[in-house]
């Protein structure tokens, strides 16, 4: 892109447990099916063979099957249904399967039979990329006619949640294969998914020259039609995601024995055509970073770290000066304000002031490339796991800096400071 560009306006969101849950990558709730004295309990078995069916129906692409799941009666939401199912056609699923996690209690009915709201667990694989299934709630609303279950919508409500939106409901999902990535794109030319399928195959063998140790080396992007569609699969307002060009989804700190669901990296069209060729390599890398690095990075791991880590890996090809990556901080530090400490996580909030959104992820790409100018980078991805296994927040990373770089946090942070005024002065 022609002129400066602001190098904090496509960072990445990565997902910790509990704190930003997003419906394509957050865990559901996990229970029994619901019982009561009304019969719910019983009802709850049907409900469970009815998703069965219409897993199954969906596994072997059976698209007859699958509507006869469809309540006959709702004639809209049957159309509906058609249409998705195909639009699912290209989609290379692994597994897929549907639970009922529990039900919500029975609907007044405008005919006969019985409605019953259900809150239902969906986790599915893409076939050769997913270790871990994508889990996603889904709130449907069951009609029952002569005994037999059937779904009826999937506006449904439970707890005042409405169910999560899927690519494949934006429409017709277009499938691109790359030697380490796959892209699936709503909307899109064929040849931006192509772009952006090069840019994860390149992205992927970075990743692997920096962060040592067993991770997935492949990655799935996800491009939808607009900012709009883009918010509506984070579950989100898009307000908070103009000028953000990629985020990451997935539950962080899983490993080989427990691992947490697949992640997505979802690209925001509006804000991504307009980066040139040197900037979307950087995104793609940045969030190809998050997937990577996913397994260490817990709720001890504060941003500045995860992000910056993720930015100096983008940033390691050669192309710009300091400076031009982070020119908030530099306009910042020239009026003789440099930063005191190190970004809280609360400066890196979306939505909030963008100069101050920029400056937290350039003191974080400093921060980083600070340790691995100084200690090497294998100190730094040492660095990054010691925090990252630490019990707790607090103190994680104070004695991580005296366990691996033999200094405090008083003493580092001076040195960042220095840092900073040295690079961008």
């Amino acid at each position: 892109m022609a002129g400066r560009w602001r190098s904090g306006g496509w960072r990445a969101l990565v997902c910790l447990p509990l704190v930003w849950a997003l419906p394509l990558g957050a865990l559901t709730g996990c229970g029994a099916v619901a019982s009561s004295d009304d019969g719910v309990g019983r009802d709850g078995r049907a409900v469970q063979q009815l998703l069965d069916r219409r897993s199954a129906a969906v596994r072997e692409r059976d698209a007859a099957a699958f509507l006869a799941t469809v309540d006959h009666g709702s004639r809209r939401y049957r159309d509906e249904q058609r249409r998705v199912f195909r639009q699912l056609a290209d989609v290379p699923l692994r597994s897929w399967n549907y639970r009922l996690v529990r039900t919500g209690g029975f609907q007044p009915s405008l005919g006969t039979g019985r409605r019953l709201a259900a809150q239902v667990e969906l986790r599915y694989r893409l076939d050769g990329y997913d270790t871990a299934p994508v889990v996603s709630a889904q709130h449907l609303t069951l009609a029952q006619h002569s005994g037999r279950w059937y779904v009826a919508s999937d506006d449904g409500v439970v707890d005042g949640k409405h169910s999560g939106e899927q690519l494949w409901d934006q429409g017709p999902v277009e499938v691109v294969r790359g030697a380490h990535s796959l892209v699936l794109g709503v909307g899109q030319r064929r040849g931006l998914l192509r772009e952006v399928a090069d840019a994860a195959d390149r992205a992927v063998p970075s990743l692997s020259r920096v962060w040592p140790g067993a991770w997935a080396g492949r990655v799935v992007v996800q491009v939808p039609a607009d900012l709009d569609r883009m918010a509506a699969l984070l579950g989100a307002s898009p307000d908070g995601y103009r000028g953000i060009a990629a985020v990451t989804t997935g539950e962080v700190g899983g490993n080989d024995d427990d691992p947490s669901p697949a992640d997505r990296v979802i690209v925001n069209p509006d804000a991504y055509r307009v980066l040139g060729d040197f900037g979307r390599q950087v995104v793609i890398t940045h969030e190809t970073a998050h997937v990577a690095t996913r397994t260490a990075t817990t709720a001890s791991t504060p941003l500045w770290l995860s992000e910056g880590f993720a930015d100096w890996v983008g940033y390691r090809t050669p192309g710009r000066t300091p400076d031009q990556v982070a020119p908030e901080l530099a306009d910042s530090v020239a009026s003789g304000r440099t930063p005191r400490t190190l970004p809280r996580d609360d400066d890196f909030r979306f939505g909030s002031d963008p100069d101050r959104l920029s400056q937290a992820y350039e003191q974080g790409w400093l921060a980083c490339r600070l340790i691995a100018d100084r200690w090497g980078r294998r100190k730094l991805v040492e660095f990054y796991r010691e925090v990252g296994q630490a019990p707790r927040r607090s103190g994680a990373v104070e004695s991580a800096l005296r366990r691996v770089l033999d200094v405090d946090l008083a003493e580092f942070t001076d040195r960042w400071r220095a840092y900073v005024v040295k690079e961008l002065a």
